[in-house]
């Protein structure tokens, strides 16, 4: 396996892994009751302000927090693109998805806990 994923083929190699990865997420989310949802790649996550939806454009990735320069909202990058993801979740859903995304578990335990 490590020679093939080195090797003059090594883009399938990790192309089939990863869609193998998928298919056993999307497995294991049928089994469980869950939603499986998938964000388009392009979608940028990490720009977009979850609380006012300003997009500021890309930041290397040394760049852990940023204030957003439309509502002064500070942002953790990945708490924010976290945010963004789990709404982009629900627009896909108003685009035609019949079931709404679920939460993981221990989602309750830590609504609880607030």
């Amino acid at each position: 396996m490590r020679g093939l994923a080195r090797g003059l083929h090594a883009k399938s190699v990790h192309d089939a892994g990863w869609s193998q990865f998928l298919g056993m997420l999307e497995y294991k989310a049928a089994r469980y009751g869950r939603t499986f949802t998938k964000v388009d790649r392009t979608f940028p996550s990490s720009q977009l302000c979850s609380a006012c939806g300003f997009r500021e454009g890309p930041k290397p990735l040394h760049i852990r927090q940023w204030t957003c320069p439309n509502c002064g909202t500070l942002h953790d990058r990945d708490w924010n693109a976290g945010k963004n993801v789990r709404y982009e979740g629900r627009r896909i859903l108003a685009d035609g998805q019949t079931e709404p995304p679920t939460p993981g578990p221990g989602a309750r335990a830590r609504q609880r806990a607030r």
